[in-house]
């Protein structure tokens, strides 16, 4: 699902984002990301898990964010998925939103826990 702001796009991730569905999300967030005029938000509240091919896909958007002078900002990312994203080290590169509207930046750790 997408909504649109005058700040940011907003993309729902459903359950899961894994090798079954990775394809879909990136031909869905690549479109918001050739639209948006700021940044692009990704709703991670419903995300349950994920497998190496949605950090892949996440990791690629963040680059195409870059490239474009954007932002590619991970919201309500639950405890195991800032798990994974801090076991992996990928929360040194993407952007997490933290509580209060804040978002860590690249470089910035966001806790696991």
């Amino acid at each position: 699902m997408v909504a649109s702001s005058t700040v940011a796009d907003v993309v729902t991730m459903g359950a899961y984002l894994d090798v079954r569905n990775v394809a879909t999300m990136r031909t869905t967030l690549n479109a918001v990301l050739d639209t948006a005029a700021g940044d692009v938000i990704v709703d991670m509240g419903a995300l349950k898990a994920i497998d190496a091919a949605g950090l892949g896909m996440l990791t690629a958007a963040h680059l195409r964010a870059e490239r474009a002078g954007q932002h590619l900002v991970l919201r309500g990312c639950s405890k195991e998925v800032r798990r994974v994203l801090a076991v992996t080290g990928m929360n040194r590169i993407l952007r997490l939103e933290r509580r209060l509207g804040l978002t860590s930046g690249q470089g910035n750790h966001d806790p696991a826990g």
